[in-house]
């Protein structure tokens, strides 16, 4: 299966991105800001949710991807201990907070309370695969509720 690309304009686009993102497992020396660019990156291994439907039993897949949102103009962690190699951060969800339209807050929401908000001028995210799949035994699972 080709590697997933996608762009998020919008909040309904973001929503895509957030569903393919959920449970992608990260560190913090993979993320990155250029306030000059006004770029933040992360690169992540994600769980393939895309590659799921029509899977039999065994077997799942998970990619290294990047993620990138542009015209940022200020990143707040909470919770995110950055130099701690040993710290690994699972992604949850991604949330947009409009402020002044078309300006807000994304909000990338990880497990263990830690958080990165992203000040925006407007929603602005490219999801990229960036190689093969793997095959991992192990589905995220998620209680109902």
């Amino acid at each position: 299966m080709a590697g997933l690309k996608l762009l998020a304009l919008d909040e309904s686009d973001l929503m895509v991105i957030s569903a393919q993102m959920q449970d992608a497992v990260t560190r913090a020396d993979y993320l990155d800001y250029q306030p000059a660019k006004r770029r933040f990156t992360l690169i992540a291994s994600r769980f393939a949710w895309d590659a799921e439907a029509g899977r039999r039993a065994r077997g799942h897949e998970r990619r290294r991807t990047a993620l990138s949102f542009a015209r940022v103009q200020a990143v707040r962690t909470t919770g995110i201990r950055r130099g701690d190699d040993g710290q690994v951060l699972s992604l949850l969800a991604i949330r947009f907070s409009p402020t002044e339209p078309p300006a807000g807050t994304i909000e990338l929401v990880f497990a263990d309370a830690a958080a990165i908000r992203l000040d925006v001028e407007v929603i602005e995210a490219q999801l990229a695969d960036l190689g093969a799949a793997w095959e991992t035994n192990f589905k995220p699972r998620h209680p109902a509720g």
